[in-house]
């Protein structure tokens, strides 16, 4: 398919637990319906439960998630399903490999300071974290290496979620992609 149009695209949003990835990512599948865009959301915790069960938290298992969340992201883009993914995905290179393999791969930074996903820990996974009760636990024991040059920064903490919506919405007007 040499027809961008023809084609679906991916909007992945990464970011530290708590960032506001998964809000985001349903009210832009919102947003999208609306606009009679199609478009399937995939969330990491739902992802966990059955894409990737029994895969933990190392470098390599993480990897492994994001590359098989890709690949299914791929397979729909290729059929005009745009797709919606807020999933953490600590891992640059990991990312990179997703631009590389999606043609329409769009890298949404959601960008919310550690300090303000902690106030916002509704499970209480920064707590355990930081009382040592989770390993690897990205941002406290385990590293977030944020993107180099996303397609679009989003600061959940400085801006509404519709404002972010409507930001998201504009970029793939203007890239002509809806």
């Amino acid at each position: 398919m040499n027809n961008l149009k023809s084609s679906g695209f991916t909007c992945w949003l990464t970011g530290l637990s708590g960032a506001g990835k998964s809000t985001l990512g349903i009210e832009i599948t919102k947003a999208l319906e609306e606009l009679s865009v199609p478009c399937e959301y995939l969330d990491g915790d739902v992802i966990r439960t059955n894409l990737s069960k029994g895969l933990g938290f190392s470098r390599e298992d993480r990897n492994t998630n994001v590359a098989r969340v890709g690949f299914v992201c791929g397979l729909l883009n290729k059929h005009g399903i745009n797709t919606i993914v807020a999933l953490i995905s600590p891992y640059r290179d990991a990312r990179e490999q997703l631009k590389l393999q999606i043609p329409n791969f769009i890298e949404i930074f959601v960008d919310t300071p550690l300090d303000v996903c902690i106030k916002r820990d509704i499970k209480g996974l920064y707590k355990k974290a930081l009382a040592g009760e989770i390993a690897e636990f990205t941002g406290i024991s385990s590293p977030y290496e944020q993107p180099l040059n996303p397609d679009i920064t989003l600061k959940t903490h400085k801006e509404s979620v519709s404002q972010c919506v409507e930001t998201v919405i504009n970029y793939l007007q203007r890239q002509g992609k809806i």
